[in-house]
């Protein structure tokens, strides 16, 4: 299996994973011009090579061109029934999904696309529905927990049987309470259905990881909340503390907002 980050934060969130012949988009939240030069970058066509898109929940900054790719290109487009709903009433989204390439996931069944299989699993988040992903292939589970209003037994789980974890780590306490936000905004992002901060994040992987997890990619960083060497300080110390040592124990990588990553092969 292959992964790539193709953006990661408020600005739009996209994760390509790869296995043979089989590639699938995990959100497609940046414009459909940065998703198809992105892709050509990495030799791969959007029309061709992508065969579905599995989307987490129904905000603008993960949807953004499900409905260019739907009617363009004819994809499916996989999501749960909440989060389809969601998506129809999204007004920034101009360009809406035909019926024909909706398709619906429920909660922790399994659904195969060529040799991947995809589990989708409950996260708490103040959209219309929100979804974590378990996708196996090759011996290999990687697992996509983003936009996390609090952790859960489900996700506690789930970073427990991880050999490959995106986690969000969306911002800073202090930058959070001390900046330029409304004070509705700060309670919105600092709820239990709003954002995982960096210590949320650094716990919970020092309490739950386990030895056969060997990579973590940081996501979903807020640009006016955080810093990615802030991130990786915090992530850092907690899991020193907790003798886990970045680097040793598993790998740890901060992904870009607008940038993407290099692709990863996952083994």
């Amino acid at each position: 299996m292959k992964f790539i980050s193709l953006g990661s934060g408020s600005s739009g969130n996209c994760y390509l994973l790869q296995s043979g012949e089989t590639s699938i988009l995990l959100d497609a939240g940046i414009s459909m011009r940065s998703l198809k030069k992105h892709l050509k970058d990495f030799g791969i066509s959007l029309d061709k090579d992508i065969s579905a898109v599995f989307v987490t929940h129904d905000h603008a900054d993960h949807i953004k061109s499900v409905g260019n790719i739907a009617c363009d290109c004819g994809k499916k487009i996989y999501a749960t029934q909440h989060v389809h709903e969601g998506i129809s009433c999204n007004r920034c989204l101009k360009v809406k999904i035909p019926a024909e390439c909706k398709a619906f996931l429920e909660k922790g069944c399994m659904l195969e696309v060529g040799p991947f299989r995809i589990t989708p699993f409950d996260v708490p988040h103040d959209s219309r529905d929100c979804v974590g992903y378990v996708v196996e292939a090759d011996d290999v589970r990687f697992c996509l927990i983003t936009d996390v209003g609090h952790v859960t037994d489900t996700i506690r789980e789930q970073v427990g049987l991880a050999n490959y974890l995106v986690l969000e780590s969306n911002h800073d306490v202090n930058m959070l309470h001390m900046g330029k936000y409304s004070a509705f905004l700060k309670n919105r992002i600092s709820s239990d259905k709003g954002h995982l901060s960096n210590e949320q994040a650094a716990y919970l992987l020092a309490e739950y990881a386990t030895p056969q997890l060997r990579h973590v990619w940081l996501c979903h960083l807020s640009e006016e909340n955080n810093h990615p060497v802030l991130a990786r300080k915090t992530v850092d110390a907690v899991l020193r503390q907790h003798g886990i040592i970045p680097g040793v124990d598993f790998g740890l990588d901060i992904l870009k907002r607008k940038t993407p990553s290099e692709p990863y092969s996952l083994t």
